[in-house]
């Protein structure tokens, strides 16, 4: 018996332990690029503050306004950018900020179902490796925007 509540207590200490962490991710400054009728992408950005201990990783993103969601990284090889996704994710190291911004880490939304239009917002869902999934609204602006700070 004594065993059996050593386990119990692990694995209540195990998921409270989860829950606190999930809570430990601090989105700001989230925006999306706004997009005009024929455009069938666009980019999302916002900064990730890791307040744990523990590393984790933003492994995939998605929202109904777009048909397929990725997580790219834009790269300078021998004077040209280049964008590719990210399939393992994006590493988020313990007691940092990962900045996604243009011209560098950001969220692609592809196969856009309308255009994004300024002034509105979209819903997105982030989901990471070790977290629980975080639901944030984005507003779409025309340029480096600030949003505002979501957990």
């Amino acid at each position: 018996m004594n065993k059996i509540r050593k386990l119990l207590l692990l694995a209540l200490l195990t998921s409270l332990t989860s829950l606190t962490y999930a809570h430990d991710l601090v989105v700001q400054n989230a925006w999306a690029r706004f997009s005009v009728a024929g455009m069938s992408a666009s980019g999302v950005f916002l900064d990730i503050d890791n307040q744990s201990k523990q590393d984790d990783v933003l492994v995939a993103v998605s929202t109904p306004v777009a048909g397929k969601s990725e997580i790219h990284e834009s790269v300078n090889h021998e004077g040209m950018m280049h964008m590719h996704a990210l399939p393992e994710g994006l590493a988020l190291p313990a007691h940092q900020t990962t900045h996604l911004q243009p011209g560098s880490m950001h969220i692609m939304l592809m196969d856009l179902k309308q255009p994004l239009k300024q002034g509105t917002t979209i819903p997105l869902t982030l989901m990471f490796k070790h977290s629980q999934s975080l639901n944030i609204t984005v507003p779409v602006k025309t340029g480096n925007g600030q949003g505002h700070k979501m957990h």
